[in-house]
């Protein structure tokens, strides 16, 4: 199996890496991002105050918020003529998170995702089937640039089109899938229906992310398809896919830490935790150069461990995450919260403020129903009236979230009040 040296090596060898690369990432953003030099010397601290990993707990946490406040390019730490890729996330507001890469970003981006791909077996003899959106989503180039920098033939299908999706598998003998765990166990369906069986596709192994998924799940694509599940974690502020991945071992998944810097913290205390306990785990970029980020927390729960890994590398290992500290959603591979449903129902003034996410997952697809209640009004008027409506709130969420979502009206006062905080999401999914 290939392996890149760097995965190989000593824990202090490792931490000098890390040590070089926080220095010159630190004094790299002071001097090039205002945001960053104020809330530096807010605090009282330079670049110099920073001489290696063991002063990592010294410098100031970044949030999502800060990359919504900085919006577009308030972050980015060079000229822009040196970046040459802009991908996009979902924020909290509506607004997106614009992530910027220079040329060396992306290098290092297909370098970490082909060490992805080298740790479940992949080489230049295997077909890869990228099943990821393309796009402003990371999911689908960031994980088209791994397979070919490791030498494999890519299929870009994108996601969608299951039909074809199936064919490409019979036809094309793909040997490895990437996609998110749902949308695999959807294709099985779609064989089903079309008297497809595993002995007719060629799949050995699939690299699945971009959504929760469990252990459960996990062994139920494994005996469906007849393959290897692996569980891969990334996410768009940071690089997107490639931070992390598991191996053969399929027991915890290597962070390429030489690149992204991890740390657990509690999320109460922003204290820093030792290896085995949960919290919230928080990266570093130290080999970006476009938009490197500090502490940045990713409100994902985790622990961090190390073992004598069968694969013989000496990265550390997170859990698969275990939750998130916020009320986000990811559906579909596609992260949404509620507060960019909210500010959508609030430009209809035919519906209330009173209304319901529910998510749940149907021949293995998450779904999403979006539940308001109409005001009298509209209630007592005609039916053409309501369905208009309904269509016309449904086009302005798929606008905003990227994703297709079912608007129900409901009546006045027929969703359940709260004394507390309202129950905006039941979500049924059983991951």
């Amino acid at each position: 199996m290939i392996r890149d040296r760097v995965e190989s090596i000593s824990l202090d060898e490792m931490r000098t890496i890390q040590g070089k690369r926080l220095v010159e990432t630190v004094k790299h953003v002071y001097d090039n991002v205002a945001y960053y030099r104020r809330k530096m010397e807010s605090i009282g601290l330079l670049p110099g105050d920073i001489r290696g990993y063991e002063d990592l707990h010294k410098l100031p946490f970044t949030t999502k918020a800060d990359l919504i406040e900085t919006y577009p390019y308030g972050m980015v730490a060079v000229d822009m003529d040196k970046i040459v890729r802009v991908h996009a996330s979902s924020g909290t507001t509506g607004k997106r998170i614009v992530v910027a890469y220079t040329k060396e970003d992306i290098d290092t981006w297909a370098d970490v995702m082909a060490r992805c791909f080298a740790r479940i077996g992949t080489d230049v003899n295997d077909v890869v089937q990228v099943a990821y959106g393309y796009g402003l989503f990371t999911g689908g180039l960031g994980t088209h640039y791994g397979a070919e920098r490791l030498g494999a033939t890519v299929i870009p299908i994108s996601g969608g089109n299951s039909r074809r999706q199936v064919e490409f598998l019979i036809d094309l003998k793909p040997t490895v899938i990437a996609c998110t765990p749902s949308y695999m166990l959807h294709l099985y369906e779609v064989m089903t229906e079309a008297g497809v069986t595993v002995d007719d596709i060629s799949l050995k192994a699939g690299l699945f992310g971009a959504e929760p998924w469990s252990e459960n799940m996990r062994k139920e694509i494994e005996r469906l398809f007849n393959i290897k599940a692996y569980d891969i974690y990334g996410l768009s502020e940071i690089t997107g896919p490639g931070v992390a991945s598991e191996c053969c071992a399929q027991n915890g998944l290597h962070i390429n830490e030489d690149c992204y810097l991890p740390e657990i913290v509690d999320t109460e205390t922003q204290q820093p935790l030792g290896l085995g306990m949960q919290g919230e785990i928080v990266f570093t970029t130290i080999k970006k150069k476009g938009m490197p980020l500090i502490r940045y927390r990713t409100k994902d729960i985790t622990k961090l461990f190390r073992d004598d890994c069968r694969c013989k590398r000496t990265l550390v290992k997170m859990e698969r995450v275990m939750g998130r500290t916020d009320d986000m959603l990811i559906i579909r591979g596609v992260n949404v919260f509620p507060s960019q449903i909210e500010s959508v129902l609030l430009e209809f003034s035919s519906v209330t403020p009173n209304y319901q996410i529910v998510v749940d997952r149907i021949n293995m697809m998450d779904t999403l129903e979006v539940r308001v209640e109409m005001n009298e009004n509209l209630f007592s008027d005609e039916v053409r009236k309501i369905e208009m409506l309904e269509r016309n709130i449904t086009g302005a969420i798929e606008s905003v979230l990227g994703i297709s979502a079912k608007v129900k009206l409901a009546e006045p006062k027929s969703i359940e009040r709260s004394e507390g905080k309202a129950v905006r999401i039941i979500d049924r999914r059983k991951i």
